[in-house]
C-alpha cells in the first residue's frame, strides 16, 4: 500500500483525463474547411495541429509561462497558409467557443474507470486539488468538463496555467498551489505531507520534486491511479 499523504495535486490531461479522438478529427475537418485556402489536405491539418500542440507544450515547460489558445489557433491557421498573415478577419473569441460547443459534444473521458472511485476514496482523509497546464483548452471550459464528468465534487480547488500565466514545471505554478493550500488549512502542510501526481516525467515530476513536494508518475509508465490506494 502507497503512503498516504494529506493533500493529493493531481495533473489532468493523461492523467485523470483523456481526449476523445473524435473531437480532434471533427476540430480538423472546420479548420480543413475554414482557413484552408491553399488546400492543405486533411491529413496534413491534423499533422499541424499535433505539431503546434507540441511545440507549445514544450514552450510552456521550457519558459514556465502560458501560450494561450487563441494564439494557437492562430498558429494553426498561420502554418496552413503558409505562414502567411491575415489573421484580421478571425474573431478568436467567436472561434474559441465553437471549439468549447465542440468538445462538449465529444466529451473527454475518463482515462481510467477507476478513477471517481480512487480520488473519492482519497477524499475521505485528504484534501485534493488540480494543477494543469492548458494548451487549446482552457481552464474556464475544463472547469465545466470536469462538472459533466463529476470530478469536480472531489477537488478543493484547482488552478489552470492559463488562468495565472504560470505552467509547469515552473516552480512558481506549484508554488500557487501550496500558498492556496496553506490558506485552507489551519497550520499548513509540511511539504512530506503533499504529493503530485501526473503522467509527465518533466512537469509533473521534475516540477514537483524540485520545490520539494513529492511525486508519483502514472500512466505514462503503466502505472495505473490505482498505484495511490
Amino acid at each position: 500500500m502507497m503512503k498516504r499523504y494529506k493533500h493529493y495535486s493531481f495533473d489532468l490531461w493523461l492523467t485523470l483525463i483523456r481526449s476523445d479522438p473524435a473531437f480532434k478529427q471533427e476540430r480538423a475537418k472546420i479548420f480543413h474547411a475554414r482557413y484552408n485556402p491553399l488546400k492543405k489536405s486533411f491529413d496534413e491539418v491534423v499533422t499541424i495541429f499535433r505539431n503546434v500542440d507540441l511545440m507549445c507544450n514544450s514552450i510552456n515547460e521550457r519558459t514556465g509561462k502560458n501560450i494561450d489558445a487563441d494564439e494557437m489557433y492562430l498558429m494553426v491557421i498561420s502554418i496552413m497558409n503558409d505562414y502567411k498573415p491575415g489573421f484580421a478577419a478571425v474573431d478568436t473569441e467567436a472561434l474559441y467557443l465553437e471549439m468549447e460547443a465542440l468538445l462538449f459534444n465529444y466529451m473527454p473521458h475518463l482515462y481510467c474507470g477507476n478513477t471517481a472511485d480512487l480520488l473519492g476514496s482519497l477524499k475521505e482523509s485528504s484534501t485534493l486539488s488540480l494543477l494543469s497546464n492548458t494548451g487549446f483548452i482552457r481552464g474556464i471550459t475544463l472547469r465545466k468538463v470536469l462538472g459533466a464528468l463529476e470530478l469536480d465534487q472531489f477537488l478543493d480547488f484547482q488552478l489552470y496555467s492559463d488562468e495565472v500565466r504560470l505552467s509547469k514545471p515552473n516552480k512558481a505554478f506549484f508554488q500557487l498551489m501550496l500558498d492556496q493550500l496553506n490558506r485552507r488549512e489551519q497550520g499548513g502542510l509540511e511539504l512530506h505531507e503533499i504529493v503530485h501526481v501526473g503522467d509527465n516525467p518533466v512537469a509533473d515530476v521534475h516540477g514537483a520534486n524540485q520545490l520539494g513536494i513529492h511525486s508519483v508518475l502514472i500512466n505514462s509508465n503503466q502505472q495505473p491511479i490505482t498505484c495511490l490506494r
